[in-house]
């Protein structure tokens, strides 16, 4: 028994030492960059403990030749899943260096949210949450539709619009998502999580991407500003390590590009999106007045995801 109680002892002081040591941490470096120091340990443990699963499985055999191969390949994963951790982290620096040090945690007042109602009435132009609005948008060989539904769901105690995401390709549904935002008093709208299904040949295969504000450290962000202004970064949602969206609003007089369903004459919102979980990712996106999203275009490879289809109530 007494072997028992200074273990327990001695494992409490180690975490009370932990946790100190963290808070001093926190105080030196600021909460924004302790954050993405610690998000890059989690990496790397996930990369350790990927490599020794796959290590484990590599063993698991009498052929000799296969067992190095698969051991090389491990090898090999795991030095990749690191670089993708280090380059993580400097697009978390960058962030915080944009952003500043101070702790992300907005407060949300009930008080400041419109009612689903009164949204519709008064939607902000750039993403209008009017219940029976659908869009239908194309991305190679998939086909998305967005359907702004008259489903509400309470979190953090303010009513969310549920907006309805399908992907289809190659007529199999591949993912099914459910998002939920709110507009607050002064017509941002923001975003509150998601319940992303995804589907392999017919099958619910993960959640993978879903969150909710509140839940394990899940905090809301801002889709839409109001009156969005030229240099402004903003965080869209915020799941250390599991959903990290930001955006930085390029123009606010956008007018050349078109699609099949929209176009930007009447001046276009541009907003550069990216994410640290996926560093070499960015994408622009064009959000016309009255209609919202029309295009999304990959700088890289020039890929467009384009609005062919907008049905009004």
């Amino acid at each position: 028994m007494n072997g028992k109680k200074q273990n327990h002892l001695g494992v409490s002081l180690l975490a009370i030492g932990m946790c100190v040591s963290m808070n001093a941490e926190v105080q030196a470096q600021g909460a924004c960059s302790a954050s993405a120091k610690a998000a890059h340990q989690a990496c790397g443990f996930d990369a350790k403990d990927d490599y020794w699963i796959n290590y484990g499985n590599c063993v698991n055999t009498d052929d000799k030749a296969e067992k190095k191969a698969c051991i090389r390949e491990a090898r090999e994963e795991k030095q990749e899943a690191k670089q993708l951790c280090r380059e993580q982290r400097q697009a978390r620096a960058d962030i915080c260096n944009s952003l500043g040090q101070a702790p992300y945690n907005p407060v949300i007042d009930p008080a400041n949210f419109l009612s689903p109602a009164q949204i519709a009435a008064n939607p902000n132009p750039y993403f209008p949450l009017i219940p029976g609005m659908i869009k239908v948008i194309t991305s190679g060989d998939e086909t998305i539709t967005v359907t702004v539904t008259e489903d509400t769901v309470d979190i953090l105690g303010v009513p969310c619009v549920v907006v309805r995401d399908t992907v289809i390709e190659d007529d199999n549904l591949v993912e099914d998502t459910f998002d939920w935002y709110a507009q607050d008093s002064e017509g941002n709208v923001w975003y509150f999580g998601e319940l992303s299904k995804n589907y392999e040949e017919g099958e619910l295969v993960d959640l993978d991407g879903s969150w909710k504000s509140g839940v394990d450290g899940a905090q809301p962000g801002i889709i839409m500003h109001a009156y969005p202004q030229v240099g402004t970064i903003y965080r869209q949602e915020y799941f250390l390590g599991e959903a990290e969206d930001m955006a930085e609003i390029v123009s606010v007089t956008e007018n050349s590009e078109s699609v099949p369903a929209a176009d930007c004459s009447g001046v276009c919102v541009v907003s550069r999106e990216f994410l640290p979980i996926e560093p070499d990712v960015e994408e622009y996106k064009y959000y016309a007045p009255g209609v919202g999203f029309i295009l999304a275009i990959d700088p890289e490879s020039g890929d467009r995801e384009e609005l062919v289809e907008l049905i009004m109530p």
